[in-house]
């Protein structure tokens, strides 16, 4: 950067920095007459990061965004780092620090610290503006679970909305599904969607299905983990039969139902496994947190627990991603499609597949994925027989069929 324009980029800076310290003193006056200081300080605070946050984007860095805010992750970054380092600060200089010293850090330190969240931010934008967009591929899970799924996602995939399909190998109408899937034009190969946490069950395998907590622990837990070891392994191989007897397909793609094939112990199978069943792609749930939604779609997920799945899926993802490259097998690049379980429609759907397409993807990595659960109205009791009572709860609400007529909407993928 020129020095003309790092000394205006500066004074920028300075100008939005003082009035972001006037917005903190005229809030703090005025709420000190109704509040406690205690109360009253934390709240100017988040008055003055607004101001900062907005000034910022729109002034300071405006080259960077094109006049546009930053993503609101920012704004909550930048106010949660700074009342944690002002909570914190104090109690850590009171005695060794020179009272000179002591000022200039709790003084600097902030703005230290803003600056350098405020240009990460300004770069974040930046990427996302000049960015080559790479539209994601849209999936499906669940093809074979009843035919009011297959029908929804075999019209979506002929519609050209839908770039892939997961099956169900154990589903109610898996071999119908997988017959139809080759009968579509131009059709990619089908994903093995390993199910452990319910359908029939494997003969000889007393303790599946399993719940995806059931075998977390059991991934820690050696005593379990030797118990579920092998009754993992003859699971995994009926189902890679089934599916290769479905789809006539030798190299398999493989995801999980519930994403149960990132759990540490199923995990370790397949890895053992991919050589010999041709394992040689498996999904991962790196998944961005998308932008400009409206704070009632994050409550949604809170309430919903996807912000906590979010998370687990993140970790085990991150876990998974390493020992996948060394097995030498492939996986997607950025994921969409925890955080919003059930609810990819709308706002939530536009913005992860906005989010995605800015997403880059890694060396080696396949593109981008956003995964959807569509369905038509139908009855779930087969299901319920066929043990897929968890399935038939997520089917007999409306989630499905919302999800369905979202991506009906949508242009067919450019």
């Amino acid at each position: 950067m020129r020095s003309a324009t790092l000394l205006r980029r500066l004074g920028r800076y300075g100008a939005v920095g003082a009035v972001a310290a006037g917005v903190h003193l005229a809030v703090l006056i005025s709420l000190e007459m109704v509040i406690p200081s205690w109360l009253a300080n934390p709240l100017a605070f988040l008055a003055a990061s607004v101001a900062g946050y907005l000034g910022h984007a729109l002034v300071t860095f405006r080259e960077e965004t094109g006049g546009r805010r930053f993503a609101r992750r920012w704004l909550i970054l930048q106010y949660g780092i700074n009342l944690s380092v002002c909570a914190l600060l104090p109690l850590l200089l009171t005695d060794w620090a020179h009272p000179a010293w002591r000022t200039l850090l709790l003084v600097f330190t902030p703005t230290v610290l803003n600056a350098l969240i405020w240009s990460q931010a300004a770069r974040f934008s930046q990427r996302q503006r000049h960015s080559q967009a790479v539209p994601a591929l849209i999936h499906a899970d669940d093809l074979g679970l009843a035919p009011e799924v297959n029908e929804a996602i075999l019209s979506l995939a002929t519609s050209g909305q839908l770039q892939g399909a997961s099956l169900l190998v154990d589903g109610t109408s898996a071999q119908e599904a997988a017959a139809a899937w080759r009968t579509l034009p131009d059709a990619a190969g089908l994903c093995l969607h390993l199910c452990l946490t319910e359908g029939p069950g494997v003969e000889g395998c007393p303790d599946l299905p399993a719940s995806f907590g059931t075998l977390l622990l059991a991934s820690l837990l050696p005593a379990r983990r030797q118990r579920f070891l092998p009754q993992l392994e003859r699971a995994i191989e009926h189902q890679v039969h089934r599916f290769r007897t479905l789809t006539e397909q030798r190299r398999i793609p493989l995801d999980g139902h519930q994403h149960i094939h990132l759990t540490p112990i199923v995990l370790d199978c397949l890895l053992r496994q991919s050589k010999q069943h041709q394992i040689d792609w498996i999904r991962t749930t790196r998944e961005p947190l998308p932008t400009d939604l409206p704070l009632s779609c994050w409550w949604s997920a809170l309430r919903s627990g996807g912000l906590l799945k979010w998370l687990v899926l993140q970790l085990l993802s991150s876990l998974a991603i390493p020992r996948l490259k060394r097995a030498g097998i492939s996986t997607n690049g950025a994921f969409s499609g925890v955080l919003f379980t059930g609810r990819m429609t709308g706002r939530p759907l536009e913005a992860c597949l906005q989010g995605l397409a800015w997403s880059p993807t890694r060396e080696g990595d396949t593109p981008n994925l956003l995964l959807s659960h569509p369905a038509v109205a139908g009855n779930a009791a087969a299901m319920k027989r066929n043990g897929f009572q968890l399935s038939a709860g997520f089917f007999s609400s409306t989630d499905r069929q919302r999800e369905w007529q979202a991506l009906r909407t949508r242009a067919p993928r450019g």
